[in-house]
């Protein structure tokens, strides 16, 4: 009998699958093996692990710190990819982990806001206050997810959105109190530093019991594999299946956050690990995750030890420097498992346009610049700036102004762009990594010394940013512009920018006040040339949107679709992308990386009814713009003398008002 080859295995491949994991773990050990040997010799190892030398250093350290190492790397990496495969198969989504339902990030507010406002509770409770953080936040998602009977999208998307606001206040409490908050930070990050077996034991026992959980869910989240109407048909409840599921992952991953602290992408690459060495069923992607989020997190574990730092970097950071790339290489050897569908996952009428709205556009922005020129916050309270004033304050607070509204603007744009491009709400130029390269741009010009003047801020976003739009069109070329794939790289690309802005912060430079303020997100800079510039490209996107309206009317529907009206997918994507990646650079040059209003903007248009791509890209570019210009204004004067960078204040003014727009729409 002959074997049809698009069906029979391809040998190399299996025997990849089958030697990958062992020949994975063995490097682990030689690198654990290597660093134990420089703390102690080998003749005293078995000694040190039954029965330490109280009066020999080197042993206690060996038996109480660098084992019990060791297996937290271990028993948290598992913990990690077996609450990501849980995640991803329940909410039938490849972008799906701990980060995306909001549980670090509300782990990681409750500690920061335990830290200044209580501090005997991290010595007392840390865990249950870890805890506590991340089941209200991931509950908040699920209860606003709700009423749509928590859809896959729906639910991803208010996690996203309540993750930007829990980062965006614990960015705000760093900000307001870096010295204080500087070793909770490092915790935060990921640090696996240990003093004794209890924590690696409590986790342990977790993970046994979230794994036997998990286990007796299998049959349950095969179910969810099939549609909601095919799951119903069976008599089961697709909202209650996967809200069985979002329990079990949920307390696995705020286990590991009150454990070890945040530990980013174990959750997002070791399921993405699992499905490329071939496990296809939800029970094998349970083991060869576990087994893989292990070995990635030993792994790196390892390699920040071993390597020559000036500081041990914490694990949690160098964990996203390295699995990124690893997810990046892997990425166009994955098959594209996420559905994308046009349109918005929200109901809404759709809205008529009328021949005054333009004007009242106009004028509410000529309203909203009056108000952050004209009115603020002084030594005497809130007044109108009188005539001596004005010309005081006026060639400072114009540029800044200005360069918010444009900047809003061309955000907005380019979140409507990438939003209709794939047909996914959670796109965004945050998500896509365009922001981020712009970070890493800055960060490394940082990081070898040169000055931070605006001229190099400028050139080193820049080339951050085309370089990273750059990496994304290759990756997106190999994947024939699969939409799911192309956010999947952003957001591997978005974690290598975290992970090396976390990694100066930790650092505790003392020049790094200024960069923490601009990678907030702030106009504290801004110069007439910014607010000129940023203009003139607002009005060449603007000018050249109608261009695209075919298009962006055309790929919501679908590839198919798409094709059969003649559009030409793969130019008409890189055309797009490359649009919305520019957009996205030059205005993270003027307001840095976190901005919010990429994703907020073409959703409220979309809520309020203009569907048409040309119509939601202006009333996107307007929303986006004065609610970056009022953000800026109230970042100035809400709490006077101080300020707030405009991109927390913009996380979380616009974040709950968002969010509210998605629970109280059927």
């Amino acid at each position: 009998m002959r074997t049809d080859p698009r069906t029979s295995p391809d040998l190399g491949s299996a025997l990849f699958a089958i030697l990958a994991l062992p020949a994975f773990a063995a490097l682990c050990l030689l690198l654990t093996a290597f660093r134990l040997a420089e703390l102690l010799p080998l003749n005293l190892w078995w000694g040190a692990v039954i029965a330490p030398d109280v009066t020999d250093v080197g042993q206690l350290l060996f038996h109480h710190s660098a084992l019990p190492r060791v297996a937290i790397s271990i028993v948290a990496g598992a913990a990690l990819g077996l609450a990501g495969t849980i995640f991803q198969q329940t909410l039938r989504n490849p972008l799906a982990e701990p980060a995306t339902v909001g549980t670090a990030a509300g782990a990681n507010l409750a500690l920061g806001t335990a830290a200044t406002l209580a501090p005997f509770l991290l010595e007392t409770g840390r865990e249950l206050v870890a805890i506590g953080g991340g089941a209200l936040a991931t509950a908040a998602v699920i209860l606003i997810a709700w009423r749509r009977h928590l859809s896959p999208v729906s639910l991803v998307l208010a996690g996203l959105v309540v993750s930007l606001v829990c980062g965006s206040a614990s960015a705000l409490l760093v900000v307001l109190d870096r010295e204080y908050m500087t070793e909770l930070f490092i915790w935060q990050t990921g640090s696996l530093i240990q003093n004794g077996t209890a924590v690696v034991t409590d986790l342990s026992v977790k993970l046994l019991i979230g794994f036997a959980l998990a286990t007796s869910l299998i049959r349950p989240m095969r179910i969810l594999e099939l549609d909601d109407e095919s799951t119903r048909s069976l008599g089961s409840s697709p909202a209650v299946l996967r809200l069985a599921g979002l329990i079990v992952a949920v307390w696995l991953s705020a286990a590991v956050v009150a454990a070890v602290g945040v530990i980013g992408f174990v959750g997002l690459a070791a399921p993405h690990i699992a499905g490329m060495l071939g496990a296809r069923t939800f029970a094998r992607r349970m083991v060869v995750a576990s087994a893989g989020g292990a070995l990635l997190l030993w792994f790196t574990d390892q390699l920040v030890q071993v390597l020559p730092l000036p500081e041990e970097v914490p694990t949690g950071t160098a964990t996203a420097l390295i699995g990124a790339p690893l997810l990046l290489a892997l990425l166009p050897r994955m098959r594209a498992i996420m559905s994308t569908q046009g349109g918005s996952d929200v109901a809404s009428p759709r809205h008529v346009i009328r021949w005054w709205m333009p004007f009242a556009a106009l004028a509410a922005t000529a309203a909203t610049i009056a108000l952050g020129l004209f009115f603020a916050r002084g030594v005497d309270g809130w007044h109108w700036a009188s005539g001596a004033e004005i010309a005081t304050f006026l060639p400072l607070r114009l540029p800044r102004a200005l360069v918010a509204l444009s900047a809003g603007a061309i955000l907005a744009i380019s979140g409507t762009l990438i939003q209709r491009m794939t047909g996914n709400p959670m796109a965004s130029p945050e998500v896509l990594g365009i922001s981020s390269g712009a970070a890493i741009g800055v960060t490394l010009l940082f990081l070898i010394g040169i000055e931070l003047d605006r001229t190099n801020m400028v050139l080193a976003a820049t080339a951050g940013a085309l370089l990273t739009l750059g990496a994304i069109v290759m990756m997106a070329e190999r994947t024939f512009f699969s939409p799911d794939h192309i956010l999947l790289a952003g957001i591997s690309l978005s974690a290598m920018g975290t992970g090396l802005a976390a990694l100066v912060l930790a650092s505790g430079d003392p020049r790094i006040d200024f960069l923490l303020a601009w990678l907030s997100g702030s106009t504290y800079r801004a110069t007439p040339g910014d607010a000129l510039t940023a203009g003139c490209v607002l009005l060449v996107i603007l000018a050249g949107s109608p261009l695209m309206t075919r298009w962006l009317e055309i790929l919501p529907l679908g590839q198919a679709t798409s094709i059969a009206l003649g559009i030409p997918l793969k130019t008409v994507r890189l055309y797009i992308l490359i649009a919305a990646g520019l957009s996205a650079a030059v205005a993270t040059v003027f307001v840095g990386p976190l901005s919010f209003v990429g994703l907020i903007a073409p959703r409220a248009a979309d809520y309020l009814g203009y569907h048409r791509p040309l119509p939601q890209l202006f009333v996107s570019a307007f929303l986006g713009g004065v609610t970056m210009a009022v953000a800026d204004w109230l970042g100035r004067t809400i709490i006077f003398p101080w300020q707030v960078p405009v991109g927390l204040l913009i996380a979380l003014i616009g974040g709950p008002f968002f969010l509210w727009q998605v629970a109280s729409r059927r």
